[in-house]
């Protein structure tokens, strides 16, 4: 391979990488913003997405894409249940234990019910887009490419929502000044429950296009957590715009040194640039100075 073609597909698999870490981090940025919470067990939600993608694709034998679409409605409608039942009460409360653990339980049970729904074994998503295609001398599958466009849709489509839409700009208002906004008559309720909605669907569009990569597991959610967390910290609390350019470094990282070196040193070297960011920048690289 030419050198060129080494940097382009250094370039491919640092966006590919890039495009779920961004999905991940964007629900669970979501979630903390507007209600106050590390949904610790975002990693699951993510799971789950991957399994339900594997249900209705392998299992029923719908199409992939047809199934991908009905496992990020189901699982986005779980996520409202989920907030009703298990975060509303801790919402906004300054003692983040008990919501902490109430998220660990909570991925013990999702795990837990994945093993028994499907089995510890390996499953596998099989999809309709087979071959490869070539892109400046760099060899990219139908499957990874795939993974790249519909992150981008989905990326889009969030900032969008957010701008253009009433529920958008409620769920702006609330992450800004909560008690502002419930002058304005807008119901935090309501807003947890689309958050939840929303950011849970980004967490099953991810597990649900790593499905199609990589073998599902149901631990798999503890990696994708994770990578949400550091993609967070690094482009800075409270700024969704800093989460998809901390995704996009550490996604870059990701490409660029297991070739050189390995996937453990890619884990490494992402975190150790992490601490020199906080060190000179502590409220991340798009994040606003505490006051």
């Amino acid at each position: 391979m030419t050198g060129s073609a080494l940097v382009a597909q250094i370039i491919l698999n640092g966006l590919m990488a890039a495009s779920i870490y961004i999905l991940v981090a964007l629900g669970l940025a979501l979630v903390l913003s507007i209600m106050g919470i590390v949904q610790m067990a975002h990693g699951e939600i993510y799971m789950l997405g991957a399994y339900g993608a594997y249900y209705f694709c392998v299992v029923l034998g719908l199409h992939y894409l047809l199934a991908l679409a009905i496992t990020t409605l189901l699982v986005g409608l779980a996520g409202i249940l989920i907030e009703k039942i298990f975060f509303r009460p801790f919402r906004h409360v300054e003692d983040f234990l008990p919501s902490v653990i109430m998220a660990v339980g909570l991925m013990i049970m999702l795990q837990t019910t994945a093993i028994v729904s499907f089995g510890s074994s390996i499953k596998v998503v099989t999809t309709p887009f087979r071959g490869v295609i070539t892109v400046a001398g760099a060899i990219l599958s139908w499957e990874r490419l795939i993974v790249i466009v519909i992150s981008v849709i989905f990326v889009v489509a969030l900032f969008l929502l957010l701008r253009l839409t009433t529920i958008g700009q409620a769920m702006i208002a609330v992450s800004q000044n909560l008690q502002g906004a419930a002058l304005q008559g807008i119901s935090a309720d309501h807003v947890s429950s689309f958050a939840m909605f929303f950011g849970s669907g980004l967490a099953a569009v991810a597990g649900g296009l790593m499905g199609a990569i990589f073998n599902l597991s149901p631990s798999m959610g503890g990696f994708a957590l994770m990578k949400g967390i550091a993609v967070i910290i690094l482009g800075g609390l409270g700024s969704l715009p800093g989460v998809v350019v901390g995704g996009l470094i550490l996604g870059f990282i990701d490409g660029i040194v297991p070739p050189l070196m390995s996937i453990q040193m890619a884990s490494l070297v992402g975190f150790i640039f992490i601490i020199l960011i906080l060190i000179f920048r502590p409220q991340g690289i798009m994040g606003r100075p505490s006051q």
